[in-house]
């Protein structure tokens, strides 16, 4: 039987094949990211039977109403992380696909497996399967965390094929792959961690998760820009999408959700990193605001919403005369293109003169913003920045703004002003038309602002 050896490029970034090599990639735009892979072409066996003929004695399934179709509430396995648990959606879910990707160093080895002693602990068969360690290495790492256990199983182990074998002599509750850039498929003939190989291995692991009912960890490398390595096909296959984030030279994580099929999207959970582990932190509003300067102009704190929990955080502005031809605008944190739109306002609406003027804004501790509810807090730290003149302490500052000027409502707004008060906040700034059909806590003053001067005015007084 004649073997077929296809040469073809793919792309590296988002998986665009092409008969030949180009410098740029027509899919995603990305230049040199065409790799060379030969893919082994196996004519179809002599005398093989039709599809049609093969499948012809068996039962083709019909269509369902999808009124007649019972279902089941299976439990999720919970592990000991409340905070892990909130960004799964309540928990791990029996026969999911979970994609955890994160920077190197970050983590997420030391997060997996303290998940795996914890669920072992619980008589749940965990198989943590390693490519970039051996046994041995994953077995120090073990006793540093204190994460050993006869439920616990560890292999070091990269071709699928022993893999898959190794679950099913095993037959887990959970298996953690760690990293899928390092698992190959012997019949590809690309290198690991190429796009061929990500995929085709991916697949095996995603039918060995629907077909079976494990529960499947996988661990992604991340690249340059802050994405999982591989083609955005990863991310399609998986069943929820984990980030981990945090500067490697501070103590603060978060787990972040961007796509979840069994729970809501955008939740958030925080650790904190420490020798014996990661532990996770029950109130992070304090730990973003404990180091907030006192009488500093350009802070504001803002209540957001990070997925179904209230966070309060603190944003600095820093505005000064430029030195250029053009301002600068930089933004950590925030979106650049928002600073420079609420900018704008308030050079139309409010008559501040910041064409002339450089920005700078971050929001402190490493907590990325993209909702609408922040617009009103970063106008405030702009304005209070540009004119020198502090906000109160105790001012809690949340609303949208819209390119008039007006203040528009948000969501959630009573979550917020109970996390404000929880904390000793003793006024927050609010959109008027939040306010209604629902109870302030007590010792706290609810304003009501229907445009950004306005709000100016009670934040700065002028």
């Amino acid at each position: 039987m004649a073997v077929k050896k296809k040469t073809k490029f793919i792309c590296q970034s988002c998986g665009y094949e092409s008969a030949k090599w180009m410098g740029k990639c027509p899919g995603c735009g990305d230049w040199n990211k065409m790799v060379e892979e030969v893919e082994i072409v196996k004519p179809a066996r002599k005398g093989a039977f039709a599809h049609s003929e093969i499948t012809a004695g068996k039962e083709r399934p019909k269509a369902t109403p999808i009124t007649a179709i019972e279902t089941s509430q299976e439990p999720r396995i919970s592990t000991d992380l409340a905070e892990l648990n909130r960004a799964l959606g309540g928990g791990v879910v029996q026969g999911s696909l979970v994609l955890i990707g994160g920077d190197p160093g970050i983590g997420k080895s030391t997060l997996l497996l303290q998940v795996s002693s914890q669920l072992a602990r619980k008589q749940k068969k965990v198989l943590y399967i390693s490519g970039e360690e051996s046994v041995k290495q994953t077995k120090l790492r073990a006793d540093r965390l204190g994460a050993a256990s006869d439920n616990l199983y560890v292999y070091s182990e990269t071709d699928m094929e022993y893999i898959n074998q190794a679950i099913q002599d095993v037959n887990p509750d959970l298996v953690i792959i760690d990293s899928i850039q390092t698992v190959y498929h012997a019949e590809v003939t690309s290198a690991p961690g190429s796009v061929s190989q990500v995929r085709e291995c991916t697949a095996s692991l995603m039918r060995i998760a629907k077909t079976s009912g494990i529960a499947i960890f996988i661990v992604g490398h991340v690249t340059k820009e802050g994405s999982i390595a591989g083609p955005r096909l990863l991310e399609h296959m998986v069943d929820t999408v984990l980030y981990f984030e945090g500067e490697r030279h501070h103590t603060y994580r978060i787990v972040r959700a961007v796509k979840n099929r069994f729970g809501s999207t955008n939740e958030m959970g925080i650790f904190e990193m420490k020798e014996n582990g990661l532990e996770e932190v029950e109130n992070p509003s304090e730990i973003f605001l404990e180091e907030r300067s006192q009488g500093a102009s350009g802070s504001t704190v803002v209540a957001s919403m990070e997925g179904t929990r209230p966070v309060l955080v603190e944003i600095q502005a820093l505005i000064s005369p430029t030195s250029f031809g053009n301002a600068r605008r930089m933004a950590t944190g925030i979106d650049h293109s928002r600073v420079s739109l609420l900018m704008a306002v308030l050079e139309k609406r409010v008559g501040l003169l910041l064409q002339n003027q450089d920005a700078y804004l971050k929001v402190a501790g490493g907590v990325k913003l993209d909702e609408p509810a922040i617009d009103l807090a970063i106008t405030v730290s702009i304005a209070s920045s540009f004119r020198d003149k502090p906000t109160k302490q105790s001012d809690c500052i949340i609303g949208e703004v819209g390119l008039t000027g007006e203040v528009r409502r948000v969501s959630r707004i009573e979550q917020r002003v109970q996390e404000a008060a929880k904390l000793g906040f003793e006024r927050v700034i609010l959109p008027a038309n939040n306010i209604g059909g629902w109870t302030a806590p007590k010792g706290i003053e609810i304003v009501g602002v229907s445009t950004v001067a306005e709000a100016l005015q009670y934040a700065l007084g002028g």
